[in-house]
């Protein structure tokens, strides 16, 4: 028994000056929850130079971490095993965090530049009066194609898609909420929809479509579209401009049936340590000059109005990535549709995915 003891005793004795160690090096090396940042972001979704930038401005020590899916990034926080200060989530995610109370709610007074976002992407429906998000990119949902590959064939509509002389000619994203909606959308139904017989009806249109289908992939897509392999992909509009930038052929379109509207957004989780740094460095990125710099980095469109002026007018005056209000206002954000439907929309989506096998 008295060894046990000892052993025990020689156990607390390590770990305790184990973690003093730590502590020590993490003074010693400047780094505290007061002057160090721990960002949460999706990955190469930042410009390094912008990192740098904010710590030498800031003098905190910047942590970066990577994630693939909103539903592994809100696993980790809600686990609390790193206290993160800044994640970026998107916008039906942002609903689940608000419901389980995992975000801070913001404070306006101390991110001024938030004067820069232009109106139309602030209160949303998935964050009224933007209490805990501030948007970072946004963009939509469409077709890529190419029109070398399909006789100059061009493309206006979701139901476009549907033509027999396209056999095993599209690649579509591995996603239900994607996939099922553009079913729903190609019958002039919400991408929101939950009346059930809707739902239906848009998974039996999506079968007829599977004979044009050559495959359902995820990142992949932006290769397989550059180096040809498929004439047609239904993807995000982020996805397009890299397969776009690797093939100047390809085109991309947003259906006159309707889309999704997707954002990104800065948020403050709850376990956060640094909710000052964290503030201080929303504003840092909403900064115009940084924000151009970040969005000509990223590829993506960015929200913030004052940016586009720093920004090459070609990207800025191209509707397929900056559309016109007129067409954003036709377009809606994926809704926090609740577990039970949303698990109806993966069961639809399983079905129609299985018929790929």
């Amino acid at each position: 028994m008295r060894k046990l003891v000892q052993i025990f005793s020689l156990i607390f004795i390590i770990s305790f000056a184990l973690m003093y160690l730590v502590s020590h090096l993490n003074a010693s090396s400047g780094y505290s929850s007061g002057n160090t940042l721990n960002v949460y972001n999706w990955g190469d979704y930042i410009d390094p130079d912008l990192i740098k930038k904010f710590e030498e401005e800031t003098g905190m020590k910047v942590i970066y971490q990577t994630f693939d899916s909103n539903e592994a990034m809100m696993t980790k926080i809600a686990q609390g095993g790193t206290a993160y200060d800044i994640t970026v989530p998107s916008e039906y995610a942002i609903s689940k965090m608000k419901e389980e109370d995992l975000l801070l709610p913001l404070d306006h007074s101390k991110i001024p530049n938030l004067k820069y976002i232009d109106p139309r992407f602030m209160d949303l429906s998935f964050d009224p009066d933007n209490e805990y998000s501030i948007p970072y990119f946004w963009g939509t949902f469409g077709i890529v194609y190419n029109p070398k590959m399909l006789d100059g064939r061009t493309f206006e509509q979701w139901n476009d898609l549907w033509d027999p002389e396209l056999k095993n000619q599209i690649f579509l994203v591995d996603g239900a909420r994607e996939v099922i909606g553009m079913g729903l959308n190609s019958l002039h139904y919400s991408l929101n929809d939950t009346n059930k017989d809707h739902l239906k009806e848009a998974k039996k249109k999506l079968d007829e479509l599977m004979p044009n289908v050559k495959a359902i992939i995820g990142d992949e897509i932006k290769l397989l579209m550059a180096n040809e392999e498929a004439a047609i992909g239904v993807t995000w509009s982020g996805e397009a401009a890299d397969m776009m930038w690797e093939n100047e052929d390809i085109d991309y379109v947003v259906p006159e049936e309707g889309s999704n509207l997707w954002f990104d957004n800065m948020v403050i989780p709850k376990s956060a340590r640094n909710v000052e740094g964290a503030h201080q460095f929303i504003n840092f990125m909403l900064d115009p000059e940084n924000a151009a710099q970040n969005a000509d980095y990223v590829g993506y469109s960015t929200p913030n109005k004052e940016a586009l002026d720093y920004l090459d007018e070609e990207v800025v005056n191209d509707e397929r990535f900056y559309p016109e209000p007129e067409l954003t206002e036709r377009l809606e954000v994926y809704d926090n549709l609740g577990k039970r439907m949303l698990a109806y929309y993966n069961d639809l989506y399983l079905e129609f995915k299985m018929r790929t096998k």
